[in-house]
């Protein structure tokens, strides 16, 4: 693990160290067949490989050992498929980040899939803690033919135990491209000395959770309708739109947990949808 001193301190006063972790994991298709051919991972980030069950895709479990980030901790994490491979990208857990005296955490993920392959990328919720600060990113690259549903979501606080956020740093980004050229950016920030956004009406209005999910297939504006379908009556404040060969879901609910249900509904839609699979979730997801 590399570590580098920094200026927060553990419960005594003990100096703290910096973890710089990372993974990288290429799969390529083998007559049909998805098959590893590059696995590397770097504390505290560790990579699992479960035994897919019926006629699942591959799964790619993420883990990350220390139990949460803290101020100057960085991840990196790679994601490849080549031309017809298939897998799904997941979390173990949530990932929490706690409060921070200065230093932001840095996350920093890189998606690419080969010629019509198919990745999803679906990790757990990140948690933001009081004072915590936060520069994410992720970037999506597809080739031709290439599908892709990924979504994050953010909850303010660790609500069950009626925790709230009232000061917290964050910078959340995507960048997804088509065969090099940028089809969709977005990009979303919170700073501590406004508050109020969190509450205002014309901001977050006290949500507890927000959402974004993109699917990327030129089937897209073809969901649509049938996703809407799937998602009316939940509780949740989720709403889908489509832009070009990209159909986008996006969340912000009071309600974390039916944010959760109303994502996991959307989820199972376009991956039965869009990628011929079974409409359920990894085991790993609690709903």
């Amino acid at each position: 693990m590399d570590v580098v001193a920094d200026g927060s301190r553990m419960a005594g006063g003990r100096r703290r160290v910096r973890v710089d972790g990372g993974a990288r994991v290429t799969l390529r298709d083998d007559a049909g067949t998805t098959r590893l051919v590059e696995l590397w991972h770097h504390d505290p980030m560790r990579v699992l490989l479960p035994e897919p069950v019926d006629d699942e895709i591959p799964h790619v479990v993420l883990l990350n050992t220390a139990g949460g980030l803290v101020g100057g901790d960085s991840l990196r994490t790679a994601i490849g498929l080549g031309d017809r491979a298939r897998a799904l990208v997941t979390g173990q857990a949530a990932e929490k980040v706690y409060r921070s005296d200065g230093p932001d955490v840095a996350i920093r993920t890189s998606l690419s899939a080969g010629r019509d392959a198919w990745l999803e990328w679906m990790p757990q919720e990140t948690i933001l803690f009081e004072a915590s600060r936060l520069d994410r990113g992720l970037a999506i690259d597809l080739a031709a033919g290439a599908r892709c549903l990924a979504g994050e979501t953010l909850v303010f606080g660790r609500r069950a135990r009626g925790e709230t956020i009232a000061r917290a740093w964050l910078r959340d980004r995507w960048e997804i491209r088509r065969e090099g050229r940028l089809a969709w950016a977005d990009a979303f920030a919170l700073r501590p000395d406004e508050p109020g956004a969190l509450d205002a009406p014309f901001a977050l209005d006290g949500a507890a959770a927000m959402a974004t999910l993109a699917y990327c297939g030129a089937d897209a504006p073809a969901r649509l309708e049938g996703l809407r379908e799937a998602l009316a009556g939940h509780g949740a404040g989720i709403a889908a739109s489509c832009l070009g060969d990209i159909l986008l879901v996006r969340g912000l609910s009071r309600d974390a947990q039916a944010l959760r249900r109303a994502v996991a509904e959307a989820w199972r839609f376009l991956r039965a949808a869009g990628g011929s699979l079974p409409a359920r979730l990894p085991r790993l997801w609690h709903i």
